[in-house]
């Protein structure tokens, strides 16, 4: 069926990928925007209480209440404020909308969100003042109304302010940072990438272009015959098709994108029909037409994370004792120290420094090299089911996979996280073909679904199949069900 899809070039099939991209977006927008009107209107009413708090006295509430006198809330109520505060929560959550204040956008300069923000404060304020004055309402304090409105222009401004710091900070880490392929070396080409680089809270790393002229450029990586490789070696996220480019390239490109699962626009044609109902939008001032885009489950993503975090945080302190008995042990067993770290290979070929407790001799990686005529794994990946350098303590740890608890850190800094492809070493990721680069699109597991379904087959290429299959087809569901399916391989004692 992958097949035939990525086969079939009609006209009418081609929408959908766009369609199905734009729904995600579209959804993840919603919630988004969700959230920014639920934080305006909390500090909204946050500055009304806390003015009037100052005003009247901290200890007077803003609803009625048998703990306080009756003249308080008699006061309170006969002015409006809790009615008064509601509305000019609405009105300034409205003067937002009206300035395109819940819309990610990242083009706009820190000056201009912020001015944005201080008009609709200024808007909102103005119409509660005018509101105020021809309900006829004299109770109501102008201090309260300056006071809160003074609050609101500060929090408002400033939490996006921050906000807008987080995701600079997030890009500088190459954190969610989709890396770009340019396909086209030109000047629109390079226009494109000198403004993504100049911009980096756009959310985009230029990690290269692919041209049929190279001309000495050592961004060039290669030509159009070689996107496969390049992309999957660049460990590329998305392709920008930029002018002059030849129709039949640009479908070419196409299917190839489809195939990797990278998302793909053009700037910008509409290539025999392949933009038909396609979202045209602009990137720093140049119009893009996305043909094909692979929709981010950022909701899921962000739940997934969640349950990382909190699943190691209660399984170290479960496993505490265990951990601490397992320690004693390798003391009294083998010289050398209670844990192992050594260099791991993650997502997007990022290393990273993984735990474990120490089951082999001291010195087992230097012994490694020599045993590798002897692996019995087909594949770039090492593997012995009775490997000399394995302790008699390491045996039994292994058997049991407590010798890999302490990855719980990992998962914790999220390094890793429970449920993903096992990561390799570094010298067995060396060995990796230009395919196999595909199982690191996601961070590493400390379990996956080859451990619990085909964890003594010794084909790398079974590892790699049923990683992909994971990754192509992840959900929330997917990984309770491997994490209990784990649990129930671990009391069977499978591990070696």
């Amino acid at each position: 069926m992958a097949h035939e899809m990525a086969g079939d070039v009609s006209l009418p099939a081609t929408g959908v990928f766009p369609d199905r991209a734009k729904a995600a977006r579209h959804r993840a927008g919603l919630a988004r925007q969700a959230t920014y009107v639920a934080i305006d209107f909390a500090l909204v009413c946050a500055g009304g209480t806390a003015a009037y708090w100052l005003r009247f006295g901290f200890a007077v509430p803003l609803v009625p209440s048998a703990l306080f006198p009756a003249r308080f809330s008699q006061q309170i109520w006969s002015a409006g404020y809790p009615a008064f505060l509601m509305l000019y929560a609405g009105l300034v959550v409205l003067a937002c909308m009206s300035q395109d204040l819940y819309r990610t956008a990242r083009e706009r300069s820190a000056w201009e969100e912020s001015a944005n923000t201080l008009k609709a404060v200024a808007l909102a304020t103005a119409l509660m003042v005018l509101f105020i004055f021809t309900s006829g309402n004299k109770e109501v304090s102008r201090l309260v109304v300056a006071g809160t409105a003074a609050w609101i222009a500060v929090a408002l401004v400033g939490w996006r302010h921050f906000k807008r710091l987080y995701v600079l900070r997030r890009a500088d880490r190459g954190e969610g940072v989709s890396r770009v392929l340019i396909v086209g070396a030109g000047k629109l080409g390079r226009s494109l990438a000198f403004w993504l680089e100049s911009n980096r809270q756009l959310g985009y790393e230029v990690c290269g272009f692919i041209d049929a002229h190279p001309n000495g450029d050592v961004r060039v990586l290669g030509s159009i015959g070689d996107l496969r490789k390049v992309a999957l070696g660049q460990f590329a996220d998305q392709l920008f098709v930029t002018l002059p480019a030849d129709r039949e390239m640009v479908k070419e490109v196409f299917l190839e994108a489809r195939r990797l699962r990278l998302g793909m626009n053009v700037v910008p044609d509409l290539y025999d029909g392949l933009g038909w109902r396609a979202p045209l939008e602009t990137i720093g001032g140049f119009p893009v037409i996305e043909l094909h885009g692979e929709p981010i489950p950022v909701f899921g993503l962000a739940v997934k994370r969640a349950m990382d975090f909190v699943g190691a945080a209660v399984l170290l302190l479960l496993t505490s004792p265990l951990l601490a008995l397992a320690a004693m042990w390798i003391r009294c067993d083998s010289p050398g120290p209670v844990f192992y770290s050594a260099m791991r290979v993650g997502k997007k070929g990022r290393k990273f420094r993984c735990y474990k407790l120490r089951t082999m001799v001291a010195e087992a990686d230097t012994q490694k090299e020599k045993l590798r005529n002897t692996n019995e794994r087909n594949g770039p990946f090492f593997k012995m089911e009775n490997d000399p350098r394995v302790t008699r303590c390491g045996r039994w740890l292994r058997k049991m996979s407590i010798d890999e608890l302490p990855q719980l850190l990992n998962v914790l800094r999220g390094d890793m996280s429970l449920v993903g492809p096992r990561p390799h070493p570094v010298d067995d990721y060396e060995r990796y073909t230009i395919e196999h680069l595909r199982r690191l699109d996601v961070k590493p597991g400390l379990t996956g679904l080859w451990q619990v379904t085909a964890r003594r087959d010794p084909s790398f290429e079974t590892n790699m199949v049923l990683d992909l299959e994971y990754i192509e087809n992840w959900s929330l569901g997917v990984d309770m069900n491997i994490l209990l399916r784990t649990f129930l391989v671990v009391l069977e004692g499978g591990g070696q």
